[in-house]
C-alpha cells in the first residue's frame, strides 16, 4: 500500500483512544517498526500529534479528536473512485462545517433523481467508491450515499450533532 493509505490506516487504528505498541502497528500495517516511527513523525508535520507513552507501557495514543475516513467495507481494487472531486469537496467541506446539503442524488439505475436534505457526517468507503454517511429528512433515518450518484450540492446551514 502508499504511505498515505498506510499512515490512514495506522490514524484509524490510534484514533480508536487505544495505545499501540510501535510493534503492534508494524503488525497489523505489515510494514516495519522503522516505517511507523516516520509515518508518526510525517502526521506531526501536518499538525496531529501522537503521544508517546514511556516506561514499562511504551506505546503511542492519539489524544486528539480528528476525522479520518472510515473504511466502511474494504475496496475490492487498490483504488476508490471518485469521479466528481467537486462534489466530493463540497461534502468533505460541510461535514467540517457541521452543515445540511441540498443534493439531487440518482436512482440506482440512473433513471430518475430524488431531492434530499442531509445532514452529512462522515465520509466511506462503499466497495471501491466513495460514499457519505448521513442523516436524511425525507426518510428520518441514517443513509449511505454514493459520492459519483449526487448530481447536485448545495450546502445549507448549520445543524446540531
Amino acid at each position: 500500500m502508499s504511505k498515505i493509505s498506510n499512515i490512514l490506516i495506522m490514524l484509524e487504528y490510534l484514533s480508536s483512544g487505544r495505545k499501540y505498541s510501535v510493534k503492534e502497528l508494524s503488525e497489523k500495517i505489515e510494514v516495519s517498526p522503522r516505517m511507523i516511527r516516520f509515518y508518526k513523525d510525517e502526521v506531526e508535520k501536518a499538525g496531529i500529534y501522537i503521544e508517546t507513552i514511556k516506561g514499562p507501557y511504551v506505546g503511542y495514543i492519539l489524544r486528539q479528536n480528528i476525522n479520518v475516513p472510515k473504511r466502511f467495507v474494504t475496496p475490492m481494487q487498490n483504488t476508490v473512485n471518485v469521479k466528481n472531486k467537486e462534489v466530493y469537496n463540497l461534502i468533505n467541506r460541510a461535514i467540517k462545517e457541521k452543515r445540511k446539503c441540498f443534493i439531487e442524488y440518482f436512482s440506482k439505475n440512473g433513471d430518475s433523481v430524488s431531492k434530499r436534505i442531509i445532514h452529512p457526517y462522515d465520509l466511506i468507503i462503499l466497495g471501491d467508491e466513495w460514499g457519505v454517511a448521513s442523516y436524511c429528512e425525507f426518510k428520518e433515518e441514517i443513509r449511505h450515499f454514493y459520492i459519483n450518484r449526487i448530481k447536485l450540492v448545495k450546502i445549507l446551514e448549520k445543524f446540531d450533532k
